[in-house]
């Protein structure tokens, strides 16, 4: 059965060094953390790259986020993968729990975490799965 958590996050960015890069190339990588609250509690650390063009409004970036605390009463850990893109100012993106990527209580969560913006304040509403836990007998 599907559930879904609400809630609100502050995101600090890094920058951090882009090895081997072509100094030309506007490529980046910054930490990316986070604290969230809401329905999940938890921290975050990771890592973000990113690619910017030419054209105004273009632009993608990829990210990998270890989230840990407490979702719906169960402690644990799992992992987030960021893809996303802007197309001249069109964004898109997909944000998705690694597959079995939970610890602890965690383990077997599947899911996709919706970021939304509103003057300057960042939300989210992650869709997720935990499998049924098999009563002892």
């Amino acid at each position: 059965m599907m559930h879904t958590a609400r809630g609100e996050f502050i995101v600090t960015l890094k920058p951090l060094e882009f090895e081997g890069a072509d100094p030309e190339a506007k490529l980046g990588r910054l930490s990316i953390d986070k604290r969230i609250s809401g329905d999940l509690e938890a921290v975050t650390a990771g890592q973000m790259l990113s690619a910017m063009t030419a054209t105004k409004g273009s632009a993608g970036y990829v990210a990998i986020e270890q989230v840990s605390g407490v979702l719906d009463g169960k402690r644990g850990s799992f992992i987030l993968q960021h893809t996303g893109s802007m197309n001249r100012g069109v964004p898109s993106l997909v944000v998705t729990v690694v597959p079995d990527s939970g610890t602890g209580e965690l383990t077997g969560l599947e899911g996709e975490f919706t970021i939304t913006i509103e003057e300057g304040r960042h939300f989210y509403e992650f869709s997720y799965r935990l499998p049924a836990r098999e009563s002892a007998s």
